[in-house]
């Protein structure tokens, strides 16, 4: 690039500076003239195409904006926000097909991209796809809203404000008649009464009642289910099975040494991520690196088969256990290894539906111990315990030797049969709806 050239880029580029100021003060028919200014002598700035398209489709120019915006995606076909005018240009004109493929194409480049996803949900009613738009509604308020937008009339532009209050009242709708439907054949055969428990945790989900926790300590991230007892740390009594997998602790650490010594079938607990991406989620006391491995047996509801092959009397007693078993969400269950100075640092788990069970295996002498919310135990070796992981928590292994447990998800004993049999209905139902839209 020539020095005349950069100069040239230099000046174009506080042209658009101007010109974008000048729209931000609302001096629209100034920020027009300065963009046709800047197109006249730099006829391919996607900047001053969209502007100038922008305006076009607002006169009713759908032609003519969808001209300029044809030129913009000749210049960067993979702009996400040139996609998403697209997208709305060809819907004006009737386009349905082409303005899905160009929102789409949006979300693909740019997922996070809501104000793609709310005209996608737009445009998708619009073709008579009502349970399309739904999900795409949902992860665009979501996605805005994470983001401060979309809060109030202060937070969405004018011209938004009624798409997206439509949004949000065909939201709360559609995803209470969604999931409600859901649980019919559940009433059918079991009553309400049954079912009531169930209810409020989906009205609580739906923020159609407030959560009411009574213990500000318990924040679960995902689903709150009102009514059960509110402790850190159960009662051993709730468990009897603890017995037989207490018994079986030696085959089972037998095992685990087996395969801890071949070093195979070990992973991330938390996956795989550059050391950066770990702060805040792991630390090391004594300055090393910090390895929190886990050996699955089970990992959001998918049994790892071979890990079973390799353990086969680890398998045998876990098929005895109460696992959580929730499609797509849960149980985890796995040989836990935190070695020498790792720290898993204060967290927060999804659900009170589910508890965690640690069985101690490999227990050195040290400090070496979980804290949740103000309450602290260490392990020990051929003992259970389980505990609410939506109190915030964390774990420490401030020895010079590696710890291991047997970590597993287990139902919470206050539930009862049918309330489980629901929330194996309700999850995976709810997951799918977020997946679809995004989140």
């Amino acid at each position: 690039m020539t020095e005349a050239s950069t100069a040239r880029e230099t000046a174009v580029a506080a042209r658009i500076d101007e010109a974008k100021r000048l729209a931000g003060a609302g001096r629209i028919t100034e920020a027009e003239q300065a963009f046709l200014a800047i197109l006249r002598d730099a006829p391919r700035e996607t900047d001053a195409l969209n502007f100038v398209a922008i305006l076009a489709h607002e006169r009713g120019r759908y032609a003519q904006a969808l001209a300029l915006l044809e030129r913009a995606r000749g210049v960067a076909p993979d702009d996400p926000v040139t996609l998403t005018n697209l997208g709305v240009t060809n819907a004006a004109l009737g386009r349905l097909d082409q303005s899905i493929d160009a929102l789409r194409s949006a979300l693909k480049i740019a997922p996070g991209l809501y104000l793609a996803r709310l005209r996608l949900g737009e445009v998708m009613e619009g073709a008579g796809r009502p349970r399309d738009a739904l999900p795409l509604f949902f992860g665009a308020i979501y996605s805005a809203q994470n983001a401060g937008q979309w809060l109030g009339d202060d937070t969405t532009p004018p011209g938004l404000r009624p798409l997206v209050l439509h949004a949000m009242r065909t939201v709360a709708a559609g995803r209470r008649r969604l999931f409600s439907a859901l649980m019919q054949p559940l009433r059918d055969r079991h009553g309400a009464a049954a079912l009531a428990r169930v209810e409020k945790c989906l009205s609580v989900y739906l923020t159609e009642l407030p959560a009411n926790f009574p213990d500000p300590a318990q924040r679960p991230k995902f689903l709150y289910f009102p009514d059960l007892p509110t402790t850190r740390f159960y009662a051993p009594e709730l468990f009897p099975w603890y017995a037989e997998l207490e018994a079986a602790a030696t085959s089972i650490r037998e095992e685990m040494l087996a395969v801890l010594a071949e070093d195979s079938g070990f992973e991330p607990f938390l996956g795989h991520f550059e050391d950066n991406q770990l702060e805040g989620h792991l630390a090391n006391a004594i300055g090393g690196k910090p390895v929190w491995n886990a050996f699955f047996f089970h990992r959001h509801g998918a049994r790892y088969e071979p890990n079973h092959a390799r353990c086969p009397r680890t398998s045998a007693v876990l098929d005895k256990v109460p696992l959580c078993f929730v499609r797509d969400h849960s149980p985890e269950c796995c040989y836990s290894v935190l070695t020498a100075g790792s720290h898993i640092l204060p967290h927060t788990g999804v659900t009170n539906t589910r508890l965690v069970t640690h069985l101690g295996l490999v227990v050195p002498d040290g400090d070496i111990r979980l804290h949740v919310s103000g309450e602290s135990t260490g392990w020990q070796e051929g003992r259970c315990f389980t505990f609410d992981d939506t109190f915030e928590h964390e774990a420490w292994n401030r020895s010079d030797k590696t710890r291991v447990v047997m970590l597993m998800d287990v139902w919470n004993p206050h539930l009862t049969d049918v309330e489980r049999e629901a929330l194996t209905t309700l999850v995976p139902a709810i997951g799918e709806f977020n997946e679809a839209a995004g989140i």
